[in-house]
């Protein structure tokens, strides 16, 4: 579980190496408050997959509408997470989710709670969709699954070569297609 205490500390001393003083007035509470937003940033650190598969298992046995023609795709969901390897900001990012049922169908909404609950972690874009991708089949049991990821990286944008980019992933497994995402 995450230290909400030692956060504190933590931003505390970032505020005195910075060269601040933590006690003047306008940063009394500021250790505080992003201890807090801390707690909320990376509440899926508090989870392995295996927890949020099971928090979010809210599927349906619906066989009668589920055969290999079917595709269930969800699109454009908005997410956020912070790069392992400087703890800089991964933004405008979206996630694309399309799998085949297998006798199985995940409520909608689920997909997008899986998907921010895997971003809400120390990541690497790679490894969000590989999550997204295990914690669907998990739930579904389906043997296709597709995880588009698109976004773009502060430790990119904001420093060492300064430029605008989009980075897209994929994590896949199965025979279904790209083409489902169109």
């Amino acid at each position: 579980m995450i230290d909400k205490k030692r956060l504190e500390n933590a931003f505390n001393e970032i505020i005195l190496a910075l060269g601040d003083d933590p006690k003047r007035e306008g940063l009394k509470e500021t250790p505080k408050r992003a201890a807090e937003m801390y707690l909320e940033l990376f509440e899926g650190m508090n989870y392995t997959n295996d927890e949020i598969a099971e928090m979010f298992d809210k599927s349906f046995d619906t066989d009668y509408v589920t055969d290999s023609k079917n595709v269930v795709v969800v699109k454009d969901i908005d997410i956020f997470s912070h790069c392992e390897h400087h703890l800089a900001l991964m933004y405008d990012m979206t996630v694309d989710v399309a799998y085949v049922p297998n006798k199985r169908v995940l409520g909608l909404s689920k997909i997008a709670r899986i998907a921010d609950m895997v971003a809400k972690r120390l990541q690497l874009q790679e490894r969000i969709g590989n999550d997204i991708l295990y914690i669907i089949q998990k739930i579904t049991k389906s043997n296709d699954v597709l995880v588009r990821i698109e976004g773009c990286h502060s430790c990119v944008t904001a420093r060492g070569i300064k430029k605008r980019s989009k980075t897209v992933t994929v994590s896949k497994i199965g025979n279904i297609s790209m083409e489902v995402l169109k």
